[in-house]
């Protein structure tokens, strides 16, 4: 169980920490109104606490028309009602502490929302006006202004641009906007711009928030002049296939400034990217005076394949050597199709989703995980006509099966907890048997996905966490016989995946956590991971 936070202790927390993201409006709903709010987190942080998370990362709860479910954000310094009010955050934010968890904020910088006041005043500007200077305003090319400024596509699908909307027809501008139309994009190379995010961070810092999670981090800038993409990019992986667009060298002073923000609270407030890049360009974000974090994306794009394990363990750990900073291991999140369906499917699936989650537990420096995963829920196949994510509307690609509310009781009426009864319809429809998966069906059973997590979260405070922040700069991959993956820790410890069917045999030592029950002929069974001590140490 969590304990109340102690200022003293918590120069670099955040080293070791386990954090749990949250996405408020699946996570609990205290009004019946069918969409979780902050309310119902606050009744579920004793739950949190005994799970042993050193924090929780919130996804968007600011005013917004929730075009992108709030990453399209109209007031970056308040709360949307459908999720509670500044009250109340600050209730949550209190109990939170009191109990011991720390709490990020979701930040977006790289884009806004169209009902954003500064956007709203750049539409009823004239072309050229100041007010259009904070956004990416062009003029479009054709005789009519008829076409895009540019051929970069959306991440959402289509076009990257839009007319600037209620204006004269004869008005030639277009609007950037990597994401959905609804999602302008920041310019910047203003300095308003910079000026009013330093207003955002020192907000919610100055309200005692621990952090942020930046979206995008590795946004923000596009190429001066703004470019056609010499190759147009793929819908499914724009954020790193369009280089005229993301990872652009001054962003970094953008991240210099905020650690300097970052630092001059007491205590220093945590700085975590998403930074969608391969390892090297993406380490570059956590020099010492930029970045705390950034996540290990190429981590979280991991088939069951051993070798690319193995590949992508040594890059990163070779990428955060150079920069020493410590990894961020993530597997699933918000964005991701459900581990438990990715690598596998039926009984196969949830062996390896809890192998995966045994292991990412396991492994040296900060470990992010997604509500649901300590349940092993898998993705859900939401019907079309009750999906809400624009991805699915311009691009057939859906996130809404890994976003359906968490199960808390195993009472088959209603949402299984998620809201009071007589309750409004959730927001995304809770599959049939969905309880069968719920917080009430496993806490205490036996073998539970959810008693695995929470006696793998003691063991790595026991036994694992001492190694501390030099782990997850040395730690090795390595690929054994038999589709073995390890990695292997400075301290004797090795977390092990058999990865192929046939299982492998272990070195000699002893377990101290499996996913699994093990071989009792000293072979590690297919679909399972162990943390094992060795009998001597190698490196």
């Amino acid at each position: 169980m969590a304990a109340m936070l102690n200022p003293a202790e918590d120069h670099g927390w955040w080293r070791n920490a386990l954090i749990y993201e949250v996405y408020p409006r699946s996570f609990s709903d205290s009004d019946g109104d069918g969409v979780g709010d902050l309310a119902g987190l606050i009744e579920r942080l004793p739950y949190l606490a005994s799970l042993g998370v050193d924090g929780v990362w919130l996804t968007p709860f600011q005013p917004s028309p929730q075009i992108d479910q709030g990453y399209d954000i109209s007031d970056y310094c308040d709360v949307d009602p459908l999720f509670g009010s500044m009250r109340v955050f600050d209730e949550l934010l209190g109990a939170a502490h009191r109990t011991g968890i720390r709490v990020l904020v979701d930040l977006v910088p790289n884009h806004t929302s169209t009902s954003h006041p500064m956007f709203r005043r750049a539409v009823a500007a004239k072309p050229g006006s100041p007010d259009r200077s904070v956004f990416h305003f062009r003029p479009g090319r054709g005789t009519a202004h008829e076409r895009t400024p540019n051929n970069w596509l959306s991440v959402f699908g289509g076009p990257a641009w839009s007319r600037a909307p209620e204006q004269d027809p004869t008005d030639p501008d277009w609007y950037l906007h990597l994401f959905s139309s609804g999602q302008p994009d920041w310019n910047w190379e203003h300095p308003a711009v910079h000026d009013y995010f330093d207003g955002v961070l020192r907000f919610w810092f100055d309200r005692g928030a621990d952090g942020v999670r930046i979206d995008v981090a590795h946004g923000l800038y596009k190429q001066p002049g703004l470019p056609d993409s010499p190759a147009v990019p793929e819908v499914i992986d724009g954020l790193r296939s369009n280089p005229l667009a993301m990872d652009q060298e001054p962003v970094h002073d953008v991240y210099r400034r905020w650690r300097r923000i970052a630092e001059s609270y007491q205590p220093a407030r945590l700085l975590v990217g998403e930074v969608n890049l391969p390892a090297p360009r993406a380490a570059r974000y956590t020099r010492p005076d930029e970045l705390h974090q950034s996540f290990a994306f190429t981590f979280t794009q991991l088939g069951w394949d051993a070798t690319a394990w193995v590949r992508t363990g040594n890059e990163l750990a070779a990428a955060r050597d150079a920069y020493a900073s410590s990894t961020t291991w993530a597997l699933e999140n918000h964005d991701l199709v459900r581990t438990a369906t990715r690598f596998g499917t039926g009984e196969r699936g949830r062996r390896r989703g809890r192998a995966a989650l045994l292991a990412l537990l396991g492994l040296p420096g900060a470990v992010y995980v997604y509500q649901g995963q300590e349940l092993g829920l898998p993705e859900v196949d939401v019907p079309a006509d009750r999906r809400r994510d624009p991805m699915w509307q311009r691009a057939a690609i859906g996130r809404d099966g890994a976003r359906v509310p968490m199960p808390w009781t195993v009472a088959s009426t209603g949402t299984h907890g998620f809201s009071p009864p007589q309750a409004a319809e959730p927001w995304l429809p809770v599959p049939p048997g969905w309880g069968r998966y719920a917080v009430e069906a496993q806490t205490d059973a036996a073998g539970s996905t959810l008693e695995l997590f929470r006696t793998a979260v003691r063991v790595r405070r026991e036994l694992l966490s001492p190694a501390g922040a030099s782990a997850g700069l040395s730690a090795r991959w390595r690929l054994h016989e038999n589709g073995l993956v390890e990695c292997a820790r400075p301290d004797g410890i090795s977390v092990f995946i058999a990865m192929d069917d046939e299982g492998a045999r272990l070195p000699p030592g002893r377990a101290l956590l499996a996913s699994d029950p093990l071989d009792e002929t000293g072979t590690l069974p297919p679909d399972t991971a162990v943390w094992w001590r060795h009998e001597t140490y190698y490196r």
